[in-house]
């Protein structure tokens, strides 16, 4: 137990330590863009944790920091999820229509976790293009373009690069959040980033 704790003490300020710049890739951002406070989300839309996690971010984090903070979506698909890939895949073809559609489909797929599946996840693809009156066919060709999945696997090694193993891995300036926390805790972080950035 002890040995547990150590590991985990010892991945958490290896995160922290790391100040860590816009990527070099376009990243999805809720927020103000331009911000230099960046909470940069490592998730997997399969991930119910992720799923409360996006709860936190439209009931209290949007609502408070819209207009001063950069919300940064990553794109980290846990192997044992069925369909993560597929989903991370799909939400970048939403992107390069419009960011707000790719936002949406975001929120979408994981308030509808529960009942989505590995045989199923192209009918939900499919309702939600035609729902969003978007092409399903090109969605559901999207999913093997090969630079997509190119950007989605560069968000997934990036995150390994850095230590990230679990969803959500949530990262203000640098300072780690991961799995569950409250949100009191991480509304303090990005405060205090905030006040930092005023000096």
């Amino acid at each position: 137990m002890k040995l547990t704790c150590l590991l985990l003490l010892t991945f958490m300020m290896s995160l922290s330590a790391q100040k860590l710049p816009p990527s070099s890739l376009q990243a999805l951002v809720e927020g103000n863009a331009s911000s230099t406070v960046r909470v940069l989300i490592y998730e997997d839309l399969q991930c119910p944790d992720c799923a409360d996690f996006r709860k936190m971010m439209d009931q209290d984090l949007i609502p408070r920091f819209k207009s001063t903070v950069a919300f940064e979506h990553r794109d980290f698909p846990l192997a044992k999820h069925a369909w993560a890939r597929s989903a991370a895949v799909a939400s970048r073809y939403f992107e390069s229509i419009a960011p707000a559609l790719a936002v949406e489909f975001r929120k979408a797929t994981m308030a509808a976790q529960e009942k989505i599946t590995a045989e199923n996840f192209q009918d939900h693809l499919t309702a939600f293009a035609t729902a969003n009156k978007g092409d399903p066919r090109k969605a559901v060709a999207a999913l093997t373009d090969a630079l997509l999945q190119d950007r989605v696997e560069a968000d997934y090694q990036e995150g390994v690069a850095r230590g990230v193993a679990r969803t959500p891995t949530v990262l203000v300036n640098g300072d780690p959040f991961i799995e569950t926390f409250p949100v009191a805790d991480i509304i303090r972080s990005i405060e205090r980033e905030l006040a930092a950035a005023k000096k």
